[in-house]
């Protein structure tokens, strides 16, 4: 018999426990999360971990443990976002739920770190899987169905949020600058761009000058059809940073202006941004109602056409909120009109100032738990309230991996940005 070791919910460990003795396996440990399974490695020994691809189930530490002694890790995936994290961790094609034992497992099922190799009968045909080295942290994204990644042309990221600042300006700038930091070594422009029709604060945080918006003077010029690389140079103002330079369209100094931000526009400059840079951050107000369209003339600007282009042209959509009672309740509403407007699979949630003062015991299980039972929203990515780090990125006009390198804001920001796949152009 196999031995196996499960980290998985209740329902589904209990389901595969009942039927383990049919199909040749004996479960010798059941473990309540990644910790648990981490430690029972160690004492169990186990042929085979099962583990579910969320974060409460599975970590870095259960990989490398895999890895030190030899274990077969299967890794059972329920959604695209489950997948998206379990590439973050150099799992390669996990199965999809609900997993049975006498489903057989597809050929490239997976496999992690530089597995040590096991006899052959150590797992049966129906849940064998790959023998073949993986690098751990540098998951092909080809080969990880359902995950997001950068189409042959740069790759437009939209950061959204709904009212009540969940900090979308201070995670785009964070993002941007941990892509830059990541891109340095082939060269690539990484481009921040503030479309923030309402509260444009990109240039304030960074320190740059904002009379002339660049991103509206690159509207103008789409709207002429003579935006290329040359102009987008001309008119982006570098923002220096030490582990790499982030192209900073900057946004509107008046809020009164929003309408040079009409919808043919922005999608002209996105158009021609991807043939600039590997990857641009775009920085969006919060509404996009349509309502408008009901008040005013059909040929009129719409005050919300920036947000809503953005998001529909956007190959990832990071959604902001905030990690107190009134800011779940804002996201979790606003999310819904979001999946009118986006395919979920365009979608990463990310939940920011994480903290017990405002969530109680444990927040970090209770937003999952929460954002999974009213909005459905599984392996959301969170940040914790670190406003000290926030504080000296605003006040020096860095980014935060030159502000707080060693924060544990920055650390989750780069988690996040492992998630926006790079490819090479």
């Amino acid at each position: 018999m196999t031995s196996v070791a499960l980290a998985l919910p209740l329902a589904d460990e209990q389901r595969l426990v009942a039927d383990a003795g049919r199909h040749g396996h004996r479960v010798v440990a059941r473990c309540s999360g990644a910790e648990d399974l981490a430690a029972q490695l160690e004492t169990a020994r186990p042929e085979l971990a099962v583990a579910a691809a969320a974060p409460q189930y599975l970590s870095s530490r259960v990989v490398a443990a895999c890895d030190a002694i030899g274990v077969r890790l299967l890794v059972v995936a329920a959604s695209v976002q489950e997948r998206r994290f379990a590439a973050t961790l150099g799992v390669v094609d996990p199965v999809d739920a609900p997993f049975e034992w006498g489903r057989r497992a597809p050929a490239e099922a997976v496999a992690v770190a530089a597995p040590a190799p096991t006899p052959a009968a150590a797992v049966d045909e129906e849940t064998r899987v790959r023998p073949e080295r993986v690098t751990a942290g540098a998951p092909s994204a080809a080969s990880v169905p359902g995950a997001w990644s950068a189409p042959r042309r740069g790759t437009i990221v939209a950061v959204w949020g709904p009212e009540g600042a969940p900090g979308r300006t201070s995670l785009a700038i964070a993002l941007a600058g941990e892509l830059a930091d990541a891109s340095r070594d082939r060269g690539a422009t990484i481009a921040l761009a503030d479309a923030d029709t309402r509260a444009a604060a990109i240039a304030p945080a960074l320190g740059l000058l904002d009379e002339a918006p660049g991103f509206a003077a690159a509207c103008r010029l789409a709207g002429s059809g003579s935006l290329d690389r040359a102009q987008f140079e001309r008119i982006a103002q570098p923002h220096r940073a030490s582990r790499g330079d982030i192209q900073v369209l900057t946004g509107l100094g008046r809020a009164s202006r929003w309408p040079e931000l009409t919808a043919d526009r922005v999608s002209g400059v996105l158009t021609a941004a991807r043939d600039w840079a590997e990857v641009t951050v775009v920085d969006v107000a919060a509404g996009f109602e349509h309502d408008e369209e009901l008040m005013t003339d059909l040929n009129a600007p719409r005050r919300n056409a920036a947000t809503i282009e953005v998001l529909r042209s956007a190959d990832l959509v990071v959604a902001v909120g905030a990690a107190d009672p009134i800011g779940l309740a804002r996201f979790l509403r606003a999310h819904a009109e979001l999946a009118e407007l986006v395919e979920p699979d365009r979608v990463l949630c990310v939940i920011n100032k994480v903290r017990s003062s405002a969530i109680g015991l444990n927040p970090s299980a209770q937003l999952r738990q929460t954002l999974a039972r009213f909005g459905g929203i599984e392996a959301p990515v969170l940040v914790p309230w670190d406003p000290s780090a926030f504080d000296a990125a605003v006040l020096s006009g860095r980014a935060l991996l030159d502000a707080a390198p060693r924060s544990a804001a920055r650390a989750a920001v780069k988690e996040l940005s492992r998630l926006v796949v790079i490819a090479p152009r």
